[in-house]
């Protein structure tokens, strides 16, 4: 059957046909009471006379139902001086009442709402039944056990994106990587209440490494099911480049990532041979070679005094002293200061420059390199310095006047004005990051 049958949900049973109306049988004598004949069912008389007389006056008969059906009236009479029996039964159908729908499910029974029909339960694909799986429709026109339901208990399918890997862009330490939102399904009625996500939004910028990416997933039924993928970044990298002798090197990103650029400098006093930048590439290989730091060379040979103010340009700030004679004391005092001072002054990347005397007998010279006299002339006009008395200039790096001096300084004055006001963000940070080796 369906699962449903239309009849009364009482659970009265009725008369599935009229019971007959008793009638005399001729055949047996003595005949008082009309032989019992009960439909479906039974009738077992006791005389007095024995058993061959059915319907004898005073003949006693218990009534009984085949099974499936159940009596209605006296279970038993007797055939009375009247000609009648006592009383009258008849058997009737034992039905139970139709059994409810059920929600996302439906039953199938063997016999419909009869005795003994068996009926058997199940749910739609996605929902479990929770309850009895079978009723039986039992002898006193009830089912037995209790109604079942049909639960969501399965929980969503989720599937994930795959996992992936991705190389970090050029000059960065991260990628940006994109995917599609989960694949959800519920099995039960398709519903899915929220999806939730732990972890980077897609598009996001993922660093070097790997990451977890988890989704969650509940249907109506508060159901839920996970999954997750992996994201793995990796940085091409190439060695790492070791700074040249009397020299460092600065770099962009990471210093070895793809797409970084490391440029070569050489101390103070030194000159670069070779190329200055080089180039991470995505072979994971440097582009040029490594250029040497070699100790810069000192031309005095030249036509001007910008000539040679240029040599030093970007390269070496330069402390000018005047004296009018080389037996000047304040010469003396500040000459035997700054040899004390020499470790300190190149740190500070500073060259002393010596004019000294009165024509024609006046020495210029830088470390051992002479200066003719036109050099020095042309230096005293630049720099406005007098023969007449001792006086000094300090020139930054670009040939500016900085600071100047008329009686000697001593090497910590001098070192604590370029430390504060001289140094740019790239020697102020090696410094603090080499220290002072001077100390």
């Amino acid at each position: 059957g369906s699962g449903y049958y239309l009849e009364s949900h009482t659970n009265e049973v009725y008369a599935e046909e009229p019971p007959p109306e008793p009638a005399l049988d001729y055949r047996r004598v003595p005949q008082w009471c009309a032989t019992l004949n009960i439909h479906r069912g039974e009738a077992t008389c006791y005389s007095p006379r024995g058993s061959s007389y059915r319907s004898s006056l005073g003949t006693r008969c218990e009534l009984s139902c085949a099974r499936g059906y159940r009596l209605v009236g006296p279970s038993a009479v007797q055939c009375l001086p009247n000609r009648h029996w006592s009383g009258m039964a008849y058997c009737r159908q034992i039905r139970c009442h139709v059994l409810p729908a059920v929600l996302r499910g439906s039953y199938v029974c063997s016999a419909g709402v009869q005795m003994d029909s068996r009926c058997d339960y199940s749910c739609l694909p996605g929902y479990q039944l929770e309850g009895d799986r079978s009723r039986i429709c039992m002898e006193d026109g009830r089912w037995s056990g209790s109604e079942p339901v049909c639960v969501d208990l399965e929980p969503p399918k989720i599937r994930c994106p795959e996992s992936r890997e991705r190389i970090a862009e050029p000059g960065r330490l991260t990628a940006t990587i994109y995917w599609d939102p989960p694949r959800v399904r519920d099995s039960a009625d398709g519903v899915i209440k929220r999806v939730m996500l732990r972890g980077p939004e897609p598009g996001s910028e993922f660093a070097e490494g790997e990451h977890v990416i988890r989704y969650t997933a509940h249907d109506q039924a508060y159901n839920r099911a996970s999954c997750k993928f992996r994201i793995r970044v990796q940085v091409r990298r190439c060695p790492v480049l070791k700074p040249p002798q009397n020299g460092y090197i600065s770099c962009t990103s990471d210093g070895n990532n793809y797409g970084a650029t490391c440029e070569y400098l050489c101390d103070g006093g030194y000159e670069r041979q070779g190329t200055s930048l080089r180039v991470c590439q995505s072979t994971q290989q440097w582009t040029g070679s490594q250029p040497l730091c070699a100790p810069m060379q000192i031309n005095t040979d030249v036509n001007s005094a910008a000539s040679l103010l240029d040599q030093f340009h970007e390269k070496r700030r330069l402390f000018v002293i005047s004296a009018p004679d080389p037996s000047n004391r304040y010469y003396k005092m500040q000459i035997s200061m700054l040899q004390q001072a020499a470790c300190g002054l190149d740190l500070r990347h500073v060259t002393t420059v010596e004019l000294v005397g009165q024509p024609p007998h006046e020495v210029g010279r830088i470390r051992e390199h002479r200066l003719a006299l036109g050099i020095i002339e042309e230096l005293r006009r630049f720099l406005h310095l007098t023969r007449s008395h001792f006086n000094a200039v300090l020139l930054d790096k670009a040939g500016t006047d900085r600071e100047r001096y008329i009686a000697p300084v001593s090497p910590d004055e001098l070192f604590v004005f370029i430390d504060t006001f001289l140094l740019s963000e790239r020697e102020a940070a090696r410094r603090a990051q080499g220290g002072d080796p001077c100390e």
